[in-house]
């Protein structure tokens, strides 16, 4: 035994393995330039590039703000002073007389308009405050500086501001949902578009009836992961989706069936599409990149006009429609979630129960009552 331990010790000797390799050893106490651009470019792969877009937007807003209003460059890590006044410049309070303000100089507001970092004058939505707050935090976890979102202060702020925003009964609305009927009115315009409408008939009834995809889920399918069953079913395998970026899903089949499965076969013959990705742009003929997760937004807004339908309507509206008219048909919700992969009961349920609710027995008590006995005088 000693002598085999010995002769472990001399084969990783460190004098012994930089002979062996010539490669000088590293210090362990400190990541070697190299290796942190490796993990660099790790991190931004395992992002999407929606998510990199819009880190990238939040932290140049961020940049722009800060030089503007303390006339320096933005340097991490950021004092907490520093959060808090961004907090105030961007929130709206209910001042004197009812009127609502916000700290944000109008010259400075001016000048982030004017420069294209901000879309409008104003107060921008909460959502938007506390999603580029939370890309600051999340840049000094990454650089491991110590992190001012997370002080009590902060943190007591954005939570009071969450609870004022809710009192006064202000909240992010999500878009309308596109359910069974708006669907199938978008589909009837695909009718008279040749290829193009082929196409988007075929993304539509994908993005929907497979339990309602994102729109980098579809502009991401490839042949390689669909399994055709038969003329009427095929299988996607989704090896990848915000909510499970590593590919650890059980329920990684979904389903294409039916009139989907139809549209989904026309697309593939009208295209000749083998290999590769399955959703393509359209010159004239069928491209070989494909579609820009943009795209798929643009193909709902498109269609959506075209049928004539009103209302808030995206990309997006194809998840909550599936969700939506799943709780209209009774679907149990952890059928329905084992096909839009949502990891969160609550986000689902807040859809699935849009759909039900209007069926739900509880409201419905006093409806077949028996009448009340008028009474003996």
């Amino acid at each position: 035994m000693n002598k085999s331990l010995k002769r472990i010790h001399r084969a990783t000797d460190p004098g012994s393995l930089s002979l062996y390799t010539g490669v000088a050893a590293l210090n362990p106490d400190t990541l070697h330039a190299q290796a942190e651009e490796s993990v660099r470019a790790l991190y931004q792969e395992g992002q999407s590039a929606n998510t990199q877009r819009s880190y990238a937007s939040a932290l140049r807003y961020w940049a722009a703000w800060f030089r503007l209003r303390y006339r320096a460059a933005l340097t991490l890590p950021v004092p907490v002073p520093v959060v808090l006044q961004f907090i105030v410049d961007h929130i709206e309070r209910i001042a004197e007389e009812g009127v609502r303000a916000h700290d944000l100089p109008p010259a400075i507001d001016a000048a982030l308009v004017r420069s294209g970092f901000k879309s409008h004058l104003g107060a921008p939505k909460l959502a938007t405050v506390t999603h580029r707050v939370s890309v600051l935090s999340k840049a000094h976890t990454l650089r491991e500086s110590a992190n001012p979102v997370r002080d009590i202060q902060v943190q007591e702020l954005i939570r009071r501001v969450r609870r004022a925003y809710a009192q006064r009964g202000e909240f992010s609305r999500p878009k309308q949902a596109l359910t069974k009927d708006p669907l199938e009115a978008l589909l009837a315009t695909c009718t008279e578009d040749g290829l193009i409408g082929i196409r988007d008939r075929a993304l539509l009834l994908f993005a929907w009836a497979s339990g309602g995809r994102r729109r980098s889920e579809v502009t991401r399918a490839v042949m390689a992961q669909l399994i055709a069953i038969d003329a009427h079913t095929y299988l996607y395998r989704l090896l990848h989706s915000k909510t499970d970026q590593a590919g650890a899903a059980t329920h990684v089949e979904k389903p294409i069936m039916g009139v989907a499965a139809v549209a989904l076969g026309a697309w593939l013959q009208a295209s000749g599409i083998t290999e590769g990705a399955i959703f393509r742009r359209i010159r004239g003929t069928v491209a070989a990149e494909p579609l820009e997760p943009q795209a798929v937004r643009a193909i709902v807004k498109r269609r959506v006009t075209l049928a004539g339908l009103t209302g808030d309507f995206s990309a997006h509206s194809l998840r909550s429609g599936f969700m939506t008219e799943a709780g209209r048909q009774n679907v149990p919700l952890a059928e329905a979630m084992a096909l839009t992969g949502h990891r969160s009961v609550q986000t689902a349920l807040r859809y699935h129960h849009m759909g039900s609710v209007q069926h739900t027995r509880a409201a419905n008590l006093l409806q077949g009552a028996a009448p009340e006995e008028p009474a003996n005088d």
